[in-house]
């Protein structure tokens, strides 16, 4: 079997165990044994438990970056390089679950930890925001997304959205998970135009600051 055959076959064993139990309750033994190979071999690609955990969680913005780079059309029109970019993410996402858990585990993880490999694991997200953010300013260039705000940070909005859908709203009705009505959402925003943003920012007139206390509370 090839070099890179073995490497992915210990991580696919490697993902469905830590979908299923705490990392700290799985072996280093016990994934060898699911692949199917001896210890002596995996450590031949992976230093140790760790580091296998890492790569085969970094290994999943490389695989979603690849599916949105080969099926979402970059000459087509905005509203269906969106739609479609959108379905690609969702579908990972939901067939995928056990490896998207374990990319949620391991950002969170390195995010509280700034451990060494943490700028990697930043290098490895933001293919994922880049690509769509290519997207996004394809919708500014066409006039349909707006232009005050940086496409990049449009790219986190959506791509948090997506990850919401996907990671708390497992038990929400079948309505509310819509792909559609993520996309309305991300588009149109929750409120009903003027009459909401208009009351929100303004009060006989004047902007209007928001209340100190009430946002002291949330600790913002």
């Amino acid at each position: 079997m090839a070099r890179e055959e073995r490497r992915r076959q210990i991580m696919r064993a490697a993902e469905n165990l830590f979908s299923s139990r705490r990392f700290h309750e799985i072996t280093t033994d016990e994934v060898a044994r699911v692949a199917g190979v001896g210890k002596g071999t995996m450590y031949r690609y992976f230093k140790d438990k760790d580091d296998l955990f890492f790569q085969t969680a970094m290994a999943g913005f490389d695989e979603l970056c690849a599916l949105l780079c080969q099926r979402v059309a970059q000459a087509a029109p905005f509203p269906e390089q969106l739609l479609s970019a959108c379905r690609e993410i969702v579908e990972f996402f939901d067939s995928r679950w056990q490896l998207f858990r374990m990319m949620q585990a391991e950002e969170f993880r390195l995010a509280v930890t700034k451990g060494a490999g943490y700028e990697r694991w930043m290098e490895h997200r933001k293919k994922l925001i880049v690509a769509v953010t290519q997207i996004i300013r394809c919708g500014v260039s066409e006039g349909q997304v707006r232009g005050d705000v940086p496409p990049e940070i449009l790219a986190n909005f959506l791509l948090g959205m997506l990850r919401t859908r996907a990671r708390d709203l497992e038990d929400a009705p079948a309505t509310v998970r819509r792909l559609e009505l993520v996309i309305d959402l991300f588009c149109r925003g929750a409120g009903k135009g003027e009459a909401v943003s208009g009351g929100l920012h303004r009060k006989n007139g004047r902007r209007a600051a928001p209340p100190r206390r009430a946002l002291s509370k949330r600790g913002v």
